[in-house]
């Protein structure tokens, strides 16, 4: 035990209530993806492991990936982010008018050689949010200049706001109301996040007339606001929800996993529900607000107003998500197809929600860690093994 505690100290540093939550929620995702894939495996007339593998392999390259952000002084982010965002601009341009249709969405590109999909808007919301907090921390002293401060912040809302949107208009929005708080938390006027609301309408009603899923949208949001007849997919979640009593039905007792389409990614949160029960069902809340407390709680311990504004945006952003995810599933929402963080099964979604709680954790470790000099040289070696 002291040999375990000694490793764990030495290669898990920064918050350990963080590395709780997520082990946790690594292991609930495991099982419930298992149990979710055995009828896609009868279809598709594979092995069941085989989908257990390559998600334990997935979110083994997530805990990976956030092993490493961990590893990097969060200030150097500040530096990538900038190069990352420009990035983004052709990826989601290219996403658009030639993305990759994947459950009835264009939002992948196919890449070569390897044959995997990537989803741009994954990495266009995390170099957003950490641009964000880096543009808004070093404007500070001058934040209520509307030309020198305020103007770029807006214009880069904007456009990646609006270009995701034109494939992902569910994802925009988060990631809209996302970057509302942080300028908020940014001391930024009210009369400046106004201007804010109006570019995010003006975006918003662009990618209704022109993108892609626009009238799907809008359908999905006529139909919720109407209480027009349930959905196939909304009424089947509520039948999970509603026979998975107290304590479920058990684990690998789902009977909607046969039904619901996409039951291990966009309606995982049912299934839960129907094997664990609403004891389950809390359980993954009270993670995710666990979560979301620790990571605000870096918006008063940092000694930057990089680090507390990155933490804040980073960790509201991946629970925002989760909790519409669950709000979809017991029916206080429309559909929105977006998967549940860090349990869904998927790939560039875990991948990235990976970096992005690597990066709450580098913040909570905090600046003045003089293991930082350490880590670099650890980076460094990675790198060049690699």
């Amino acid at each position: 035990m002291i040999k375990v505690k000694a490793w764990v100290d030495e290669n898990l540093k920064g918050d350990p209530v963080i590395w709780a939550v997520i082990f946790a929620l690594s292991l609930i995702s495991i099982l419930v993806v298992y149990s979710a894939t055995g009828t896609l495996a009868f279809k598709r007339m594979v092995n069941p492991e085989s989908y257990l593998i390559k998600h334990t392999l997935l979110v083994g390259l997530g805990v990976l990936a956030m092993w490493v952000a961990h590893k990097v002084d969060y200030r150097y982010y500040s530096k990538l982010s900038r190069f990352a965002l420009w990035l983004s601009v052709p990826l989601l341009i290219y996403t658009f008018t030639n993305g990759v249709s994947l459950n009835d969405a264009s939002r992948w590109i196919q890449l070569p050689v390897i044959n995997a999909s990537f989803q741009p808007s994954d990495l266009a919301s995390l170099a957003l949010i950490t641009s964000l907090a880096s543009m808004l921390s070093k404007r500070q002293q001058n934040i209520a200049d509307f030309k020198e401060s305020l103007i770029p912040i807006l214009i880069w809302c904007g456009v990646i706001c609006g270009l995701i949107a034109l494939t992902n208009l569910s994802s925009a929005i988060l990631l809209f109301l996302t970057c509302m708080l942080i300028m908020f938390i940014g001391r930024v006027p009210i009369k400046y996040l106004a201007m804010l609301v109006f570019v995010g309408i003006l975006a918003g009603g662009t990618a209704l007339t022109f993108g892609v899923r626009g009238e799907t949208a809008k359908s999905r949001i006529e139909s919720f606001i109407n209480g027009d007849e349930l959905p196939f997919q909304a009424k089947h979640a509520r039948i999970a929800v509603a026979t998975g009593g107290v304590f479920g039905k058990g684990p690998g007792q789902s009977q909607q996993r046969n039904i619901l389409p996409h039951p291990y990614s966009d309606f995982v949160f049912a299934i839960i529900i129907e094997e664990y029960g609403m004891v389950g069902g809390v359980v993954v809340l009270l993670l995710y607000l666990i979560l979301l407390s620790r990571g605000m709680k870096a918006v008063t311990n940092s000694e930057r107003a990089f680090g507390g504004l990155l933490s804040a945006g980073l960790s509201f952003a991946i629970v925002l998500q989760a909790m519409v995810n669950m709000g979809v599933v017991v029916g206080l929402g429309p559909i929105t197809g977006l998967p549940l963080p860090l349990i869904s099964m998927g790939g560039t979604s875990l991948l990235f929600t990976g970096l992005s709680i690597g990066i709450i954790i580098s913040v909570s470790r905090g600046e003045t860690d003089t293991s930082w000099e350490n880590s670099g040289g650890e980076i460094r070696n990675i790198a060049k093994a690699a």
